[in-house]
């Protein structure tokens, strides 16, 4: 993952571009019939159930729209909710809180999503060494926020983009003329561009895996879409010499039958990609 200065930049961007995206010149309706200067309290309320994410990013996009705000947070990030429970209060000017409004709400319900389902996940895995590891198949602009939510959920963060690991997959190994060739011109590269970045790369299967092994430097092998057979067999193979990440359509159904095998890492899409958002409010009192 990126560090955390970097991090912390993305937010920065994300908060910036949704104010921009959400208010532009400015509040009308709340400018229309709220005095300036008026002073209103809300509370976010749960009207559904799971684990809560994205208490600190709400206290960043109140503080963000107006500095003297005050938050007070009931329920921290990653604790289970149920309907009914509130998250926190504000009390600041009423056009403060309408603008935060719907950019807390949006985020929140995602990311409060993501690390219900995440911590699901990680449940599957409980008694095994496999960890639950998130792709880059997020929502474009909002990343940081997506990733942020499976840390929370208990997941494990993979890769946050390009640039901060070599991920060599099967287009990379088909374009550059075979699996070897990839890793001998991905060192070469590294060297001469005097990166230190990790290497993991992708094998479709057994016969892929030993020419990997015939190369050094390697990070983790991913095994793309293998059978639990020839998974164990990936397993004994590889021998410890590196790290190991399966992937490849596994689901909630399949995912302890992986991790059983003894892969140190399970990646899924599904974390992000697929689902569907806690229903959360904030209402004046």
């Amino acid at each position: 993952m990126i560090t955390e200065v970097q991090f912390e930049k993305e937010l920065e961007i994300i908060i910036e571009n949704a104010i921009r995206e959400d208010v532009g010149d400015g509040d009308h309706s709340s400018l229309a019939c709220i005095p300036k200067g008026a002073i209103g309290k809300a509370q976010l309320l749960v009207k559904d159930t799971g684990i809560i994410a994205g208490v600190a990013f709400a206290e960043r996009v109140f503080k963000y729209i107006e500095p003297s705000i005050k938050i007070t947070v009931l329920i921290k990030d990653g604790t289970e909710v149920k309907h009914g429970d509130v998250v926190l209060t504000v009390e600041g000017t009423s056009h403060a809180i309408l603008k935060a409004e719907r950019l807390i709400l949006n985020v929140m319900q995602r990311m409060s999503a993501i690390a219900t389902k995440t911590k699901y996940y990680t449940g599957l895995l409980e008694g095994t060494n496999t960890k639950i590891l998130d792709t880059r198949k997020t929502t474009p602009g909002i990343r940081a926020l997506e990733k942020w939510a499976v840390k929370i959920g208990g997941g494990v963060n993979h890769r946050f983009a390009l640039y901060d690991m070599i991920m060599l997959k099967d287009n990379h190994i088909d374009f550059s003329g075979g699996i070897t060739k990839a890793i001998e011109k991905t060192h070469t590269y590294l060297k001469e561009t005097g990166r230190d970045l990790k290497i993991i790369i992708e094998a479709r299967d057994l016969k892929e895996i030993r020419e990997i092994l015939n190369s050094d430097g390697i990070h983790r092998i991913l095994i793309d879409n293998f059978t639990f057979e020839d998974t164990r067999k990936a397993i004994l193979m590889i021998n410890g010499k590196c790290q190991i990440e399966s992937s490849g359509g596994i689901n909630e159904k399949t995912l302890r039958s992986y991790a059983e095998c003894g892969v140190d890492y399970i990646s899924s899409g599904a974390l992000t990609h697929s689902v569907y958002n806690m229903d959360l409010s904030l209402k004046a009192f």
